[in-house]
């Protein structure tokens, strides 16, 4: 059997018009299988995140991955990139979102549809915090390649980490269910007016501000 989670409604944020609000969750989060966990060491140190173009699951654990047969359901990339054609009249019916490692690629997502429009929601999940694959997955969906529906923030999502994740192009975030809801959207104002551009505004600050001058 596969991990199968209803999302916690209470800790999920979404923006709406830039503010946030905590809403009901109606998308099914269904996650693989895991028989084992490869413990991996470099120079003599536990690992504890993957790296980029690590194997997510075995062909095994993807074909025993169970997808719910209703409703709205969010599946692993491996489980997408190997079940998509099972899904077709689904995804044609908009009950089916997509979930990507930040070790995997999203490049991989977009190639294996027609427009990528056609998924109502990609999420990237942390596993554990430890880079800034993320906000580098969600600039990238955004920018170069136009995903315009729910991108969404899973995992290890954190209170101060909000802020930027809206920056780099994130709308929706599912926070970690030890931490409060409450608290995270307070941090979506932690900066007023920030100076750099950024997915959520391509002005840079000068361009924001008109200032007068004086003689």
């Amino acid at each position: 059997m596969s991990d199968v989670v209803s999302a916690n409604a209470s800790n999920l944020i979404k923006l709406k018009d830039g503010v946030g609000q905590i809403v009901a969750d109606d998308w099914t989060w269904v996650r693989i299988p895991k028989a084992t966990e490869e413990v991996k060491k470099q120079a003599g140190k536990v690992v504890l995140f993957k790296l980029t173009g690590d194997a997510t699951a075995t062909a095994e654990e993807i074909a025993a991955t169970d997808i719910p047969a209703q409703g709205r359901v969010l599946v692993p990339l491996a489980v997408w990139l190997a079940r998509k054609d099972e899904l077709a009249a689904r995804v044609a019916a908009r009950e089916v979102g997509v979930w990507v490692e930040t070790h995997e690629l999203v490049e991989d997502l977009v190639a294996s549809v027609h427009d990528i429009n056609a998924l109502p929601l990609i999420a990237i999940h942390v596993e554990r915090f430890a880079d800034g694959r993320i906000y580098s997955a969600g600039a990238l969906l955004r920018t170069r390649y136009g995903y315009r529906n729910e991108l969404r923030a899973l995992g290890d999502v954190l209170r101060d980490q909000l802020f930027f994740f809206k920056r780099t192009g994130f709308d929706a975030f599912l926070i970690r269910a030890d931490r409060s809801a409450e608290d995270a959207l307070a941090s979506l104002k932690d900066f007023s007016d920030p100076y750099q551009a950024a997915v959520d505004d391509k002005r840079p600050l000068w361009r924001r501000h008109v200032r007068s001058v004086t003689a």
